[in-house]
């Protein structure tokens, strides 16, 4: 049986409606939309303002974009620190290794993630640098001063 449009259309979904309005989202899908709004939310409860000032800083760096951000192999063009920062590194994939290239393009330090995961390096002398990465997936990198 055809149906003319609009018509029968409380049949067609009955029982099968969802417990939740259309177009609302529930759980994990909360974060997806929303970012760092919960975590947000968790910092204004803080009511000691040395804490709560350091959780907005938290949220704030784990919710920026990063400096860089690309999948397989790349190296930076060089790039100039004028006080120390914290290199930090997030590899999705199975194989992932950063090259901290100092301005002559020799090695100042070797990072390495296997099977994926977050990690830290301390930069802390000013000077050029460039990063190269060999990585099995996607990655980012975040470069923060300290």
């Amino acid at each position: 049986m055809a149906l003319a449009s609009g018509v029968g259309c409380g049949v067609l979904f009955g029982a099968d409606l969802p417990r939740y309005a259309w177009g609302a989202v529930q759980g994990a899908e909360i974060q997806k939309t929303t970012g760092g709004l919960p975590a947000l939310q968790q910092c204004r409860q803080e009511p000691n303002s040395e804490r709560r000032l350091r959780c907005y800083d938290e949220v704030a760096a784990k919710n920026a974009p990063p400096t860089y951000a690309g999948k397989l192999g790349y190296t930076t063009e060089p790039f100039t620190l004028d006080r120390p920062h914290l290199l930090r590194f997030r590899s999705q994939g199975v194989v992932f290794v950063l090259y901290v290239l100092d301005q002559h393009g020799q090695v100042v330090q070797n990072l390495h993630i296997g099977g994926g995961g977050e990690d830290t390096y301390l930069i802390d002398k000013p000077g050029t640098y460039s990063l190269q990465i060999d990585g099995s997936s996607r990655w980012q990198i975040w470069l923060d001063p300290v």
